[in-house]
């Protein structure tokens, strides 16, 4: 029975024609054999294409050269009158007429407004009025201390007469009681006076007041008053009109940091840039270093005045300007870019792997090399750093000890630096 199963099976794989040939085995390790030994292959190209785009490192230089250092510090400020004046009302009362407007040229003594004076007016006619009153008062008690006088003393010649008898003594006290009256009464009558004239000259200084006159010659830079407007100066004298003395000259305040305010010192040179004028370059000297500090959300700066020159007039007060103050002027100094000191050189990352360790894959595909920049060498107290230069294609370290800075250039006190000798200040990546 088990033969009789079996020939339908024999029978369809020699019609197919599957069935093996006598004599020979059928061998699967030969196409495990090629198959492995194509991916090798495989995995090799892809290598050698990892390896032929791995990025070569070329070098950027640039060359040291000797020039003059100008050493600055940067400071912003606002743009100031020399002299500012802020005219007010030391009355109060009704705006009548305003005599100057913005940007006006005024002289010292010029009318600027007028106050309603009606009511001042009247004050001071009342003043007037009871001083007038007072004088005559006293004209009254003066005649009346001369009755006195005079009736005391035809008292004295009855009594001499009539040897002492006439009048009594009582008489002659009352009548020398009455002439004290009457001189207490002159000196009251003249203290009245005395306070009738201040009454009526502070009416007549408010008078004269109510008419606001400039204190300087200058220009009007602010008004802020019209015809009609009330003025109330009970508690503080009201600003009508900003006058700036002369805007030829002007000061530029500047807030100096902390850390530079040290260097910068009374009559050095300096310039600066408003927005309005982005193109132009405006001259500047230190006047002042003040020593009161200021403190701005934990920033300490320190308040330097500059003297402008504005003889043209196209400075504005309260333009902002950036300074630049000129604390160190160095000739013929040797010098190298900052970017050179802030470079170092990349150092290959090298993966050192045990035989026995590590996959199949991380073998036949090893990490790419990946770089990092050394330490370049920190500041100390002398200020020693290091640049590189290249020497057969090579960064090569150079020490040198450096002195003042611009910003973009520094000074090179002493190492083995010379004139034309290039720098490296920057590692570029080029594919092979």
């Amino acid at each position: 029975m088990n033969n009789e199963s079996l020939t339908p099976k024999t029978d369809l794989n020699s019609t197919l024609g599957l069935e093996s040939p006598p004599g020979k085995r059928r061998r699967p390790w030969r196409w495990l054999a090629w198959g492995g030994l194509l991916l090798l292959l495989a995995l090799a190209l892809v290598k050698w294409g990892l390896n032929r785009d791995t990025a070569e490192v070329r070098y950027q230089t640039v060359e040291v050269r000797r020039g003059d250092l100008t050493v600055t510090v940067s400071a912003t400020g606002n743009l100031q009158p020399t002299d500012q004046v802020d005219v007010g009302s030391e009355v109060s009362g009704t705006i009548a007429t305003v005599e100057v407007d913005y940007n006006d040229i005024v002289r010292a003594g010029q009318v600027l407004a007028r106050l309603d004076t009606t009511k001042l007016a009247a004050q001071a006619d009342q003043s007037r009025a009871a001083l007038e009153s007072a004088r005559a008062s006293l004209l009254q008690i003066q005649a009346g201390l001369e009755q006195s006088r005079l009736e005391l003393e035809r008292l004295a010649r009855v009594r001499q007469l009539s040897g002492g008898k006439v009048p009594s003594g009582r008489e002659m006290d009352a009548a020398e009681a009455a002439l004290k009256r009457a001189r207490a009464d002159e000196a009251a009558g003249k203290a009245k006076i005395a306070e009738a004239e201040a009454r009526l000259q502070v009416d007549q200084t408010n008078l004269d007041k109510a008419v606001i006159v400039s204190p300087i010659n200058g220009v009007v830079l602010a008004r802020s008053v019209e015809p009609g407007q009330t003025v109330a100066a009970s508690l503080q004298a009201p600003i009508l009109f900003t006058l700036a003395e002369d805007l030829a000259k002007m000061e530029l305040h500047v807030a100096v940091d902390e850390a530079d305010v040290g260097q910068v010192r009374d009559g050095q040179q300096a310039t600066f840039t408003v927005d309005a004028y982005p193109e132009r370059t405006y001259p500047a000297r230190i006047a002042q270093v003040r020593y009161g500090s200021q403190s701005v959300e934990g920033v300490v700066t320190y308040l330097t005045v500059l003297e402008v020159d504005n003889s043209d007039l196209s400075l504005r007060p309260g333009m902002t300007a950036t300074a630049d103050i000129v604390v160190q002027e160095i000739k013929d100094a040797l010098l190298v870019p900052n970017a050179a000191l802030r470079f170092a050189p990349p150092r290959e990352e090298k993966e050192v792997e045990s035989n026995a360790g590590g996959s199949l894959l991380s073998k036949l595909f090893p990490r790419p090399s990946r770089t990092r920049p050394e330490k370049a060498m920190s500041d100390g107290p002398k200020k020693q750093q290091t640049v590189w230069t290249l020497r057969g294609n090579q960064p090569v370290a150079v020490p040198i000890t450096t002195g003042a800075t611009s910003g973009t250039m520094t000074e090179v006190i002493s190492g083995e630096l010379t004139a034309g000798m290039p720098l490296i200040v920057e590692a570029v990546s080029k594919a092979r």
